[in-house]
């Protein structure tokens, strides 16, 4: 089976000596855009851990040439990270995707047949001598691409064929780890507390909108649910600000493409966007929620205001194949520390959707719960009111039990 926890996956350039001068460690997701029968579509893929170093990848040489790693994958499809130093720090001056729309497996009835290629200049810098770190997502936006970095460890310019000791760490990291972990929060946007922002009052649960995306047997995900992005951000004054964001369904557009055993669904509302990716477990025959993508533009008081966050290593919304996922409490879905994807009221199913209709319900573990405490509760009252009722008929029969007849 397919695994879908998507590892970072690690390359090496040499020079004709054998010694390494590149190293990258990382995971990257890719989202693009193409045409399918006039009908706007998006494929989204990983690079595969299979991908080549291929023989354009260079150490470079002085002056005339930099080094270059360029990792080939699928059918034609490549990326090369085009690296140049100046001073005391190196950097990818340049990121290059070529990718082939003729390639059915990733691009479902494209109706374009040509490799295409997108750039973008210089999106890593770290001071030479150091190696570069950033667990966290670094999205790359291009025409019609969009290109997640997460999870990466890379150094170019190496003298000891090895990782060096030092590093120099990305700034979303920094930001990440200043910021405090987001509680349940019912609050309005842009608070100003001093460590953790503090709760006001509850704002409106978000409406219901519905969802689907169509693959090649028909529909393949259906989702019924209310949609809040709930993010915790450092200000540019050092305090702590939560942005609150409720989706408006028909302010809401969505799209998606799904195979046999992957399904996306993109939901995009004004310059927020959430990409849901649910995969299938073959041998439970279950489907879940595997991974979250998020972007927006946070409010013009926070640090670093464009705000991405991806997670690929979930486990929520699960239920059987042909059935459907129904949960009308509040659900918190952890992207990372400073995010949360509050879903409200949601239904959802995945895969095998006989007639654009949702198959039987498997409820969540919270509705289960909030059924249960009533239930308690009333056995208990009707307990209490059966012993009740059976001391007052013993009180009555023994006071009867006083008289006599005449």
């Amino acid at each position: 089976m397919r695994s879908f926890l998507q590892a970072s996956s690690s390359f090496e350039v040499k020079d004709s000596s054998g010694k390494v001068c590149i190293i990258a460690d990382l995971t990257v997701d890719f989202s693009v855009e193409y045409k399918s029968r006039g009908q706007k579509e998006f494929a989204h893929f990983f690079l595969p851990q299979n991908a080549t170093v291929e023989p354009q990848s260079s150490c470079g040489s002085g002056n005339t040439s930099h080094p270059i790693l360029v990792l080939g994958f699928g059918a034609g499809h490549s990326l090369s990270l085009n690296f140049s130093e100046l001073a005391d720090k190196y950097q990818v001056e340049e990121l290059v995707f070529h990718y082939n729309l003729s390639d059915a497996t990733l691009f479902h009835n494209s109706t374009a047949g040509e490799v295409k290629r997108v750039s973008h200049k210089t999106i890593i810098q770290a001071y030479v001598g150091t190696k570069y770190r950033c667990i966290s997502s670094k999205h790359v936006n291009m025409k019609n691409v969009n290109i997640t970095f997460s999870n990466v460890t890379l150094e170019a310019y190496l003298t000891n064929g090895t990782f060096s000791m030092n590093k120099t760490e990305c700034a979303e990291d920094m930001v990440s780890t200043t910021a405090v972990a987001p509680t349940t929060p019912k609050q309005t946007t842009s608070q100003v507390p001093t460590t953790s922002p503090a709760p006001t009052a509850s704002p409106p649960n978000p409406a219901v909108g519905k969802y689907n995306v169509t693959g090649p047997n028909g529909t393949c995900v259906l989702a019924y649910m209310g949609l809040q992005l709930n993010i915790t951000y450092l200000k540019k004054d050092g305090k702590m600000g939560l942005d609150l964001l409720n989706f408006i369904p028909h302010n809401t557009t969505f799209s998606g493409r799904c195979d046999n055993t992957s399904a996306f669904l993109n939901l995009t509302f004004e310059k927020t966007r959430v990409i849901f990716h649910f995969a299938l477990n073959a041998s439970t025959e279950k489907f879940f929620l595997q991974g979250l993508n998020v972007s927006t533009t946070l409010p013009s008081e926070a640090k670093v205001p464009k705000f991405e966050a991806s997670n690929n290593s979930m486990s929520d919304l699960r239920a059987t194949v042909g059935n459907s996922y129904k949960c009308s409490a509040e659900e918190n879905l952890q992207v990372t520390n400073n995010a949360l994807v509050n879903v409200f009221n949601v239904q959802i199913q995945v895969f095998k959707i006989d007639g654009d209709k949702f198959g039987a319900v498997e409820e969540c573990q919270l509705d289960e719960n909030n059924m249960l405490i009533p239930i308690i509760v009333g056995a208990a009252l009707a307990g209490l009111v059966l012993i009740v009722l059976i001391a007052y008929l013993i009180g009555r029969k023994r006071s009867h039990a006083g008289y006599q007849t005449i």
